[in-house]
């Protein structure tokens, strides 16, 4: 098993990306700490590990506050005594308007929640992470934080910080011997695209708008959170690397 004997921690672990994610590294042998502001997703993710015989908890998290991430960091090391990987992997999206006509409230609301998170992430795991000998971060950017795209400006600066911020943070920690990436998928199977796949004129357009010419499931971005997780990548670090089908080429 790839993650045997690791502790990892996933934001956003409810549904989608984030329980594609758990339940994969899980069957890996990593021991998960299931976080979402969502109770009822957060525990049914859990459910399903525990249902293969895998081990996690729920920790209902609020991640663009700090004592909410504190407190996720610190329950994570009582219960299972250390923290080897971190995904911060919580986010949302923002209404489809011009920027001038984007609430300042819901600007406010995406970075909060898309980076500072991010942020907070960082600076309360690391010192954890640092102990472990070999820490890993895997940060959720977008093809959106590659690329802009009319319309979601609060969306696409704050997946294009996360980049920035990894690259930052792969800078300083890494004479710590912690790594730390991003992974940028693009339009993937969950219910953050659900108002553009209820738009009957525009879906058919954009959910074959890559390479390949079809949309992503959560399951094949969970397979490019494992191998960077994994000791297979450690000799990667400072990198986004795309999971989108080819849309950052399209």
């Amino acid at each position: 098993m790839r993650l045997q004997n690791k502790v990892s921690v996933i934001t956003g672990g409810g549904g989608g990306i984030g329980r594609a994610t758990a339940i994969r590294f899980a069957n890996e042998g990593s021991k998960v700490v299931v976080s979402d502001i969502n109770e009822e997703t957060g525990e049914e993710t859990v459910a399903r590990i525990k249902e293969k015989n895998g081990e996690a908890i729920f920790i209902k998290t609020d991640v663009g506050n700090s004592k909410s991430i504190q407190n996720l960091i610190n329950e994570t090391v009582n219960h299972f005594g250390a923290i080897h990987i971190l995904m911060n992997n919580a986010g949302i999206s923002n209404s489809e308007v011009r920027s001038v006509d984007l609430d300042e409230s819901e600007w406010d609301l995406v970075m909060n929640i898309n980076l500072k998170s991010v942020y907070l992430g960082i600076k309360y795991a690391i010192p954890e992470l640092m102990k472990s000998g070999s820490g890993v971060i895997i940060n959720t950017s977008s093809l959106l934080g590659l690329k802009g795209k009319k319309f979601v400006s609060a969306y696409n600066a704050s997946k294009g910080g996360v980049v920035l911020l990894t690259q930052n943070a792969a800078l300083e920690y890494g004479k710590f011997n912690v790594r730390v990436n991003a992974i940028a998928p693009g339009i993937i199977d969950t219910s953050i695209i659900d108002f553009w796949r209820n738009d009957e004129r525009r879906w058919p357009i954009i959910s074959k708008a890559n390479a390949l010419g079809r949309i992503g499931n959560p399951e094949e971005v969970a397979s490019a959170a494992l191998f960077l997780a994994s000791d297979e990548a450690s000799f990667i670090t400072g990198v986004t690397l795309p999971v989108d089908g080819g849309g950052i080429i399209f």
